[in-house]
């Protein structure tokens, strides 16, 4: 398990390679939900979401002979952009693996930034693609399955906890291999006891939510829109993390996410993607089970969306 130590040496690792983002009161969402409601605005971050937290952790952990083999990454889109970004920034060379449902926007940013991007027909083949570029000598940076990027991502937890003013009872982070949620329910568990910590997935993209129906992890069936929590199976270090710290994993589907982004831009003004949006109805469900007096936090976990995609996926929901 993931403690609070290693999560303030991963702050101090990370320390000017990373924004420190806002957390702020939104009193749009407040009125939206109901209840006094603060966000984590990791849309804010380097490279667009929370993934370049565990990124840089583990980039800079790595030996002077893992830099120059240089690192093969797998994503759903974020965690490409933060490997490709932050190799640039400290002079190592990247090699990104998605599918091709990752968003076009996360390939362009991957290959600007100087890395090889390589393509594959479903997630699972990029896992595998991954796992062979490994074996040929490459150092891995894996999205979730790492302690090192778990630690990384846990430094959102920290800063909610030092930055927030107002009191939170429950904090909900979306899903998907689960380093995220990992990291900041045991920032949460160390500095905010008392503090429940709910996740989210989208249909289609219930990768944890069935490795806590199995009793472990499993791979599971990807169709979800969301392709930054479309991870096909979580890791026990993740699945741990979850058992042990986390109240419940929610599900909503596609179309609630994408309301949630449009909910997100209308009443908070703040642009988001899905896998951020999806916060915004798991929270009614949250609301549903603990009363009106809660206080919430939101961590929303990325904005690299764009505007195309939003009103195309919009326009198929019949969203407005």
């Amino acid at each position: 398990m993931i403690g609070i130590s290693d999560i303030e040496a991963a702050a101090g690792l990370i320390a000017g390679h990373v924004v420190r983002t806002p957390t702020v009161e939104s009193p749009g969402l407040s009125a939206l939900l109901g209840v006094p409601v603060t966000a984590k605005l990791e849309v804010l971050q380097r490279t667009g979401s929370f993934k370049a937290r565990g990124a840089t952790a583990k980039l800079l952990s790595l030996s002077e002979a893992d830099r120059a083999a240089g690192v093969v990454a797998v994503s759903g889109g974020n965690h490409a952009i933060s490997v490709a970004v932050m190799s640039e920034a400290l002079g190592v060379k990247a090699t990104v693996v998605m599918a091709k449902s990752a968003p076009a926007r996360a390939v362009e940013i991957a290959e600007a930034a100087g890395a090889t991007v390589r393509l594959t027909d479903t997630m699972d083949d990029a896992f595998a693609l991954m796992s062979r570029l490994q074996a040929d000598g490459l150092t891995m940076v894996h999205p979730f399955d790492d302690p090192v990027v778990v630690a990384g991502q846990g430094t959102v937890g920290l800063e909610l906890a030092d930055d927030a003013s107002a009191e939170i009872t429950d904090v909900l982070v979306s899903i998907g291999g689960g380093a995220l949620i990992s990291g900041v329910a045991a920032a949460l568990h160390a500095r905010r006891p008392g503090v429940r910590i709910w996740g989210v997935e989208t249909v289609g993209a219930q990768a944890m939510s069935e490795a806590l129906a199995a009793g472990g992890p499993k791979p599971v069936q990807l169709s979800s829109i969301v392709s930054t929590l479309s991870a096909p199976t979580v890791s026990r270090i993740t699945y741990d993390h979850v058992t042990d710290l986390v109240s419940e994993v929610l599900v909503v589907s596609d179309a609630e996410a994408v309301q949630g982004t449009l909910d997100l831009a209308n009443h908070a003004k703040v642009w988001a993607e899905p896998a951020a949006g999806c916060l915004v109805p798991a929270a009614r469900r949250v609301l549903e089970r603990v009363g009106g007096d809660a206080r919430l936090g939101l961590v929303l976990c990325g904005g690299n969306a764009t505007t195309a995609d939003v009103m195309s996926w919009a326009e198929r929901f019949n969203l407005r």
